[in-house]
């Protein structure tokens, strides 16, 4: 790793761990420099790498601060910078939460599967297939697809549960990033079921692939959400 994406990388760390908090104001150049031994050409690529990701933010004449993302409470499942790999089990904080499984096995993955997981058709996956409720009402249904060899010793008592708490504590691996695709689409007759929807009710399907932080794919999913029951926010950098 280059040192200022090493330098940005363990700064964003202390970001995430509260170490540094929204609004703080983070060292000035000549004290990073000290701290990390490096130049002042070095920080400042480190610096408008936070930048680029939203991160921190400049002010002219005054220094760096970390930007407030913070997002305003309501009753919509959300993702944002902050939460996005806790999983619907703990973004939905104090409330009702729990899981049915409705299928649960393991299996040699479709081709489109295959494609996405990096892997072949003859490797075994876990198919999972879950609805999400909070205080009692389906809010999403979770078609999920994991490696074996990557994401082992998932049981039915952890997929209850939250699988990313099994990964990050119980596998003790660190969950780097994921590519998302939203789309607004109609749920199947399933689906309507399933989210206890008229039909024609509006749905968001959230398709992803999540990387592990050593470059592994650990999961190939797609989560149908109940239209009235997810807001997506983003944070546009330039």
């Amino acid at each position: 790793m280059i040192k200022y994406e090493s330098i940005a990388k363990d700064i964003q760390e202390k970001i995430e761990q509260g170490i540094y908090k929204p609004n703080d104001q983070l060292p000035f150049e000549a004290e990073m420099c000290e701290t990390y031994g490096v130049s002042r050409i070095t920080v400042k690529k480190a610096m408008d790498l936070l930048v680029m990701r939203g991160m921190v933010i400049k002010r002219r004449g005054s220094g760096t601060f970390v930007k407030n993302i913070t997002l305003p409470a309501n009753d919509e499942y959300s993702f944002s910078t902050s939460n996005q790999f806790s999983g619907f089990f703990h973004t939905e904080g104090h409330k009702d939460v729990r899981s049915e499984i409705k299928e649960f096995q393991i299996i040699n993955p479709p081709e489109i599967v295959a494609q996405r997981l990096k892997i072949t058709e003859e490797d075994f996956v876990y198919y999972i297939e879950r609805i999400r409720y909070s205080e009692g009402v389906p809010n999403v249904v979770e078609y999920t697809y994991m490696p074996i060899d990557v994401i082992p010793g998932i049981k039915k008592d952890i997929l209850e549960k939250s699988i990313y708490e099994y990964i990050s504590e119980g596998l003790g691996l660190k969950i780097k990033s994921a590519h998302r695709t939203v789309r607004a689409t109609l749920p199947t007759v399933q689906e309507e079921e399933y989210l206890e929807i008229e039909h024609c009710f509006p749905i968001l399907e959230v398709e992803q692939v999540a990387f592990l932080d050593d470059g592994r794919i650990f999961e190939y999913s797609k989560s149908r959400h109940r239209g009235d029951k997810l807001e997506l926010k983003t944070v546009s950098v330039q």
